[in-house]
Protein backbone atom coordinates (compact mmCIF):
# COMPACT_ATOMS: atom_id res chain seq x y z
CA UNK A 1 0.00 0.00 0.00
CA UNK A 2 1.14 3.47 -0.98
CA UNK A 3 1.85 6.08 1.56
CA UNK A 4 1.01 9.63 0.27
CA UNK A 5 2.24 12.50 2.48
CA UNK A 6 1.42 16.32 2.57
CA UNK A 7 3.99 17.28 0.30
CA UNK A 8 3.19 14.85 -2.12
CA UNK A 9 -0.04 16.03 -2.10
CA UNK A 10 0.66 19.78 -2.59
CA UNK A 11 3.44 19.03 -5.48
CA UNK A 12 0.52 17.23 -7.28
CA UNK A 13 -2.57 18.88 -6.87
CA UNK A 14 -3.96 21.89 -8.99
CA UNK A 15 -7.70 23.72 -9.31
CA UNK A 16 -7.70 23.39 -12.86
CA UNK A 17 -7.35 19.82 -12.88
CA UNK A 18 -9.21 18.53 -9.73
CA UNK A 19 -12.02 21.12 -10.16
CA UNK A 20 -12.54 18.96 -13.57
CA UNK A 21 -11.94 15.48 -11.74
CA UNK A 22 -15.18 16.33 -8.96
CA UNK A 23 -17.13 17.37 -11.76
CA UNK A 24 -16.56 14.09 -13.55
CA UNK A 25 -17.10 12.30 -10.13
CA UNK A 26 -20.17 14.05 -9.12
CA UNK A 27 -22.11 13.33 -12.50
CA UNK A 28 -21.34 9.77 -12.49
CA UNK A 29 -22.88 6.91 -10.29
CA UNK A 30 -21.22 6.53 -7.23
CA UNK A 31 -22.43 5.27 -3.60
CA UNK A 32 -22.05 7.58 -0.38
CA UNK A 33 -24.01 6.80 2.60
CA UNK A 34 -24.29 9.55 5.60
CA UNK A 35 -20.80 10.59 7.00
CA UNK A 36 -20.96 10.24 10.58
CA UNK A 37 -20.14 12.96 13.09
CA UNK A 38 -19.06 12.22 16.60
CA UNK A 39 -19.15 15.25 19.03
CA UNK A 40 -15.68 14.67 21.35
CA UNK A 41 -16.78 16.02 25.18
CA UNK A 42 -13.87 18.65 26.01
CA UNK A 43 -13.58 21.52 28.40
CA UNK A 44 -13.23 23.92 25.47
CA UNK A 45 -17.15 25.22 26.08
CA UNK A 46 -16.43 27.71 23.44
CA UNK A 47 -15.29 25.31 20.07
CA UNK A 48 -16.87 22.34 19.34
CA UNK A 49 -14.70 19.51 18.87
CA UNK A 50 -15.54 16.48 16.64
CA UNK A 51 -14.24 13.27 15.14
CA UNK A 52 -15.62 11.86 11.47
CA UNK A 53 -15.94 8.99 9.50
CA UNK A 54 -16.54 9.60 5.33
CA UNK A 55 -17.11 6.46 3.29
CA UNK A 56 -17.97 6.57 -0.58
CA UNK A 57 -17.13 4.72 -3.30
CA UNK A 58 -17.21 4.85 -7.39
CA UNK A 59 -16.85 2.81 -10.44
CA UNK A 60 -13.01 2.70 -9.70
CA UNK A 61 -12.00 2.63 -5.82
CA UNK A 62 -13.75 2.91 -2.47
CA UNK A 63 -12.67 5.20 0.21
CA UNK A 64 -13.35 6.52 3.70
CA UNK A 65 -12.03 9.49 5.13
CA UNK A 66 -11.63 10.09 8.76
CA UNK A 67 -10.85 13.50 10.97
CA UNK A 68 -10.92 15.41 13.87
CA UNK A 69 -11.98 19.11 13.68
CA UNK A 70 -10.46 21.20 16.39
CA UNK A 71 -11.22 24.62 15.77
CA UNK A 72 -9.28 25.98 19.58
CA UNK A 73 -6.22 24.18 17.93
CA UNK A 74 -4.50 27.26 16.37
CA UNK A 75 -4.31 28.79 19.59
CA UNK A 76 -1.83 26.38 20.76
CA UNK A 77 0.16 26.01 17.31
CA UNK A 78 -1.73 22.95 16.09
CA UNK A 79 -3.49 22.66 12.85
CA UNK A 80 -7.96 22.83 13.17
CA UNK A 81 -8.33 19.81 11.06
CA UNK A 82 -6.36 16.39 10.89
CA UNK A 83 -7.59 13.92 8.42
CA UNK A 84 -6.38 10.72 6.48
CA UNK A 85 -8.13 9.16 3.56
CA UNK A 86 -7.70 5.10 2.68
CA UNK A 87 -8.25 3.78 -0.57
CA UNK A 88 -9.13 0.22 -1.71
CA UNK A 89 -9.82 -0.58 -5.34
CA UNK A 90 -13.20 -1.44 -6.66
CA UNK A 91 -12.28 -4.58 -8.17
CA UNK A 92 -10.67 -6.66 -5.38
CA UNK A 93 -10.99 -4.71 -2.42
CA UNK A 94 -7.47 -4.69 -1.46
CA UNK A 95 -6.22 -1.69 -0.18
CA UNK A 96 -3.73 0.73 -2.39
CA UNK A 97 -3.16 4.22 -0.63
CA UNK A 98 -3.47 5.90 2.78
CA UNK A 99 -3.54 9.82 1.53
CA UNK A 100 -2.62 12.44 4.03
CA UNK A 101 -5.92 13.44 4.08
CA UNK A 102 -5.29 17.29 6.52
CA UNK A 103 -3.65 19.05 3.24
CA UNK A 104 -6.52 17.20 0.89
CA UNK A 105 -9.06 18.98 3.15
CA UNK A 106 -7.60 21.92 2.06
CA UNK A 107 -7.76 21.02 -1.97
CA UNK A 108 -11.03 19.15 -1.61
CA UNK A 109 -13.02 21.70 -0.06
CA UNK A 110 -11.94 24.93 -2.15
CA UNK A 111 -12.47 22.61 -5.02
CA UNK A 112 -15.95 21.63 -4.48
CA UNK A 113 -16.79 25.30 -3.71
CA UNK A 114 -15.13 26.36 -7.23
CA UNK A 115 -16.85 23.62 -8.87
CA UNK A 116 -20.65 24.95 -7.32
CA UNK A 117 -19.40 28.70 -8.27
CA UNK A 118 -18.23 27.48 -12.02
CA UNK A 119 -21.77 26.75 -12.47
CA UNK A 120 -23.52 29.01 -9.58
CA UNK A 121 -21.81 32.22 -9.99
CA UNK A 122 -22.36 35.19 -12.65
CA UNK A 123 -19.67 34.23 -15.59
CA UNK A 124 -18.41 37.36 -15.32
CA UNK A 125 -17.88 37.45 -11.40
CA UNK A 126 -14.57 40.27 -11.08
CA UNK A 127 -14.27 39.95 -7.21
CA UNK A 128 -14.55 38.01 -3.83
CA UNK A 129 -15.20 38.58 -0.13
CA UNK A 130 -13.69 35.59 2.13
CA UNK A 131 -14.00 35.61 5.34
CA UNK A 132 -11.53 33.69 6.97
CA UNK A 133 -7.88 33.40 7.73
CA UNK A 134 -7.57 30.10 8.92
CA UNK A 135 -5.03 27.23 6.72
CA UNK A 136 -7.74 26.91 4.04
CA UNK A 137 -8.20 30.72 3.46
CA UNK A 138 -5.58 31.22 0.84
CA UNK A 139 -7.00 27.68 -0.75
CA UNK A 140 -10.48 28.96 -1.48
CA UNK A 141 -9.32 32.27 -2.99
CA UNK A 142 -7.01 30.57 -5.21
CA UNK A 143 -10.10 27.99 -6.14
CA UNK A 144 -12.47 30.63 -6.86
CA UNK A 145 -9.67 32.46 -8.86
CA UNK A 146 -9.27 29.57 -10.88
CA UNK A 147 -12.56 29.03 -12.23
CA UNK A 148 -13.44 33.28 -12.32
CA UNK A 149 -12.38 36.24 -14.06
CA UNK A 150 -11.28 37.70 -10.26
CA UNK A 151 -9.45 40.81 -10.71
CA UNK A 152 -9.61 41.80 -6.83
CA UNK A 153 -10.03 39.62 -3.72
CA UNK A 154 -10.61 40.98 -0.27
CA UNK A 155 -9.80 39.16 3.11
CA UNK A 156 -11.12 39.70 6.04
CA UNK A 157 -10.37 38.05 9.56
CA UNK A 158 -10.46 38.81 13.26
CA UNK A 159 -6.80 40.01 13.22
CA UNK A 160 -5.03 42.51 10.80
CA UNK A 161 -1.78 40.46 11.00
CA UNK A 162 -3.48 37.13 9.78
CA UNK A 163 -5.65 39.10 6.76
CA UNK A 164 -2.04 40.26 5.56
CA UNK A 165 -0.22 36.73 5.83
CA UNK A 166 -3.22 35.38 4.19
CA UNK A 167 -3.04 37.82 1.37
CA UNK A 168 0.31 37.27 0.74
CA UNK A 169 0.02 33.43 0.32
CA UNK A 170 -2.22 34.60 -2.22
CA UNK A 171 -0.38 37.03 -4.28
CA UNK A 172 2.31 34.58 -4.30
CA UNK A 173 0.72 32.59 -6.61
CA UNK A 174 -1.69 35.06 -8.29
CA UNK A 175 0.21 38.21 -8.69
CA UNK A 176 -2.44 39.14 -11.42
CA UNK A 177 -4.64 39.77 -8.84
CA UNK A 178 -5.52 42.71 -6.36
CA UNK A 179 -5.65 41.17 -3.22
CA UNK A 180 -6.22 43.44 -0.21
CA UNK A 181 -7.24 43.00 3.50
CA UNK A 182 -10.60 43.99 4.91
CA UNK A 183 -10.89 44.98 8.58
CA UNK A 184 -14.80 46.37 7.47
CA UNK A 185 -16.15 43.71 4.71
CA UNK A 186 -19.67 45.85 5.73
CA UNK A 187 -17.95 48.93 3.86
CA UNK A 188 -17.69 46.27 0.41
CA UNK A 189 -19.88 43.24 0.53
CA UNK A 190 -22.87 44.97 -1.90
CA UNK A 191 -20.26 45.54 -4.64
CA UNK A 192 -18.90 42.14 -4.74
CA UNK A 193 -19.63 39.54 -6.50
CA UNK A 194 -18.78 36.31 -4.59
CA UNK A 195 -19.11 36.23 -0.46
CA UNK A 196 -16.91 32.67 0.59
CA UNK A 197 -17.01 32.02 4.02
CA UNK A 198 -14.68 29.55 5.60
CA UNK A 199 -14.99 30.51 9.53
CA UNK A 200 -15.77 28.73 12.91
CA UNK A 201 -18.71 31.37 13.44
CA UNK A 202 -21.46 30.44 15.07
CA UNK A 203 -23.65 33.61 14.17
CA UNK A 204 -24.33 34.86 10.67
CA UNK A 205 -21.34 37.10 9.52
CA UNK A 206 -23.08 40.22 7.10
CA UNK A 207 -26.32 41.02 6.94
CA UNK A 208 -28.59 39.71 4.16
CA UNK A 209 -29.73 43.61 3.49
CA UNK A 210 -26.15 44.27 1.90
CA UNK A 211 -26.05 41.79 -0.68
CA UNK A 212 -26.44 42.74 -4.05
CA UNK A 213 -28.04 41.52 -6.69
CA UNK A 214 -26.43 38.47 -8.64
CA UNK A 215 -24.17 37.82 -5.91
CA UNK A 216 -23.09 33.87 -5.49
CA UNK A 217 -22.72 33.22 -1.80
CA UNK A 218 -20.27 30.01 -0.71
CA UNK A 219 -20.54 28.78 3.03
CA UNK A 220 -18.68 25.98 4.15
CA UNK A 221 -17.10 26.61 7.47
CA UNK A 222 -20.16 25.79 9.85
CA UNK A 223 -21.05 21.64 10.34
CA UNK A 224 -23.34 22.18 13.72
CA UNK A 225 -27.03 22.24 13.66
CA UNK A 226 -26.58 25.49 16.00
CA UNK A 227 -24.45 27.36 14.23
CA UNK A 228 -24.48 29.35 11.17
CA UNK A 229 -22.35 31.69 8.81
CA UNK A 230 -25.67 33.33 7.27
CA UNK A 231 -28.91 34.38 8.08
CA UNK A 232 -32.40 32.73 7.27
CA UNK A 233 -33.46 36.31 5.02
CA UNK A 234 -30.01 35.23 3.08
CA UNK A 235 -31.17 31.36 2.56
CA UNK A 236 -34.35 32.58 1.83
CA UNK A 237 -34.17 34.83 -0.94
CA UNK A 238 -31.04 33.12 -2.33
CA UNK A 239 -31.31 30.41 -5.18
CA UNK A 240 -29.82 27.30 -2.70
CA UNK A 241 -27.48 24.17 -3.43
CA UNK A 242 -26.39 22.01 -1.35
CA UNK A 243 -23.48 19.42 -1.92
CA UNK A 244 -25.18 16.71 0.34
CA UNK A 245 -28.90 17.12 1.22
CA UNK A 246 -28.72 13.88 3.70
CA UNK A 247 -25.23 15.29 5.16
CA UNK A 248 -26.66 19.39 5.36
CA UNK A 249 -29.92 18.12 6.90
CA UNK A 250 -28.56 16.51 9.73
CA UNK A 251 -25.53 19.43 10.29
CA UNK A 252 -25.99 22.77 8.84
CA UNK A 253 -27.33 25.24 10.92
CA UNK A 254 -27.17 27.41 7.95
CA UNK A 255 -30.79 25.49 6.62
CA UNK A 256 -31.56 23.79 9.88
CA UNK A 257 -32.69 27.29 11.69
CA UNK A 258 -34.38 29.19 8.94
CA UNK A 259 -36.29 25.42 8.26
CA UNK A 260 -37.23 25.47 12.12
CA UNK A 261 -37.69 29.25 12.21
CA UNK A 262 -40.57 28.04 9.15
CA UNK A 263 -38.66 30.99 6.66
CA UNK A 264 -38.23 28.27 4.43
CA UNK A 265 -39.22 24.35 3.41
CA UNK A 266 -37.69 21.66 2.50
CA UNK A 267 -37.86 22.49 -1.27
CA UNK A 268 -36.48 25.36 -0.96
CA UNK A 269 -33.17 23.49 -1.13
CA UNK A 270 -33.57 23.31 -5.56
CA UNK A 271 -30.90 19.99 -5.58
CA UNK A 272 -27.45 18.61 -4.88
CA UNK A 273 -24.18 19.00 -6.34
CA UNK A 274 -24.69 15.99 -8.14
CA UNK A 275 -27.34 17.31 -10.01
CA UNK A 276 -26.04 20.65 -10.49
CA UNK A 277 -22.71 18.41 -12.14
CA UNK A 278 -25.34 16.47 -14.28
CA UNK A 279 -27.39 19.38 -15.90
CA UNK A 280 -30.51 17.74 -13.89
CA UNK A 281 -30.89 20.89 -11.72
CA UNK A 282 -30.98 24.67 -13.17
CA UNK A 283 -29.34 27.59 -10.30
CA UNK A 284 -29.72 30.55 -11.98
CA UNK A 285 -32.11 31.68 -14.56
CA UNK A 286 -30.72 35.26 -14.92
CA UNK A 287 -27.91 37.41 -13.38
CA UNK A 288 -29.98 39.53 -10.90
CA UNK A 289 -30.77 36.38 -8.61
CA UNK A 290 -28.78 35.54 -5.88
CA UNK A 291 -27.35 32.06 -5.55
CA UNK A 292 -25.95 30.20 -2.42
CA UNK A 293 -23.71 27.23 -2.11
CA UNK A 294 -23.65 25.27 1.28
CA UNK A 295 -21.38 22.51 1.74
CA UNK A 296 -20.29 20.64 4.82
CA UNK A 297 -18.50 18.38 3.20
CA UNK A 298 -18.57 14.80 1.10
CA UNK A 299 -16.47 11.98 1.29
CA UNK A 300 -16.94 11.13 -2.59
CA UNK A 301 -15.15 14.46 -2.58
CA UNK A 302 -12.69 13.46 -0.37
CA UNK A 303 -12.24 10.03 -2.32
CA UNK A 304 -12.09 11.69 -5.77
CA UNK A 305 -9.58 13.87 -4.74
CA UNK A 306 -6.84 10.97 -3.49
CA UNK A 307 -8.14 9.03 -6.53
CA UNK A 308 -6.62 11.55 -8.76
CA UNK A 309 -3.49 11.77 -6.41
CA UNK A 310 -2.90 8.49 -6.71
CA UNK A 311 -3.16 8.27 -10.56
CA UNK A 312 -0.91 11.08 -11.00
CA UNK A 313 1.64 9.77 -8.88
CA UNK A 314 1.48 6.22 -10.90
Amino acid sequence: MQIISAEQVESTLDFTTLVSALKSAFSRDFGMPQRQMYPIPSDDTEHHNTFALLPAWTDEVIGVKSFTNYPGNPSKGLVTTSAQVLLFDRESGVPIALVDGTSLTNWRTAAVSALASSLMSREDSESLLLYGTGAMAPYMALAHAAVRPLKKIYIHGRQLSKMEETCERVRQKRPDIDVVPCPTPEDIITGVDIVSCATSASIPLFKSSLLAAGTHIDLVGNHHPNSRECDSATVHMSRVIVDSRLNVLNEAGEILIPLNEGAIEHSHILGELSELCSGNVTPRTNSSQITLFKSVGTALGDVASAHLIYKKLN
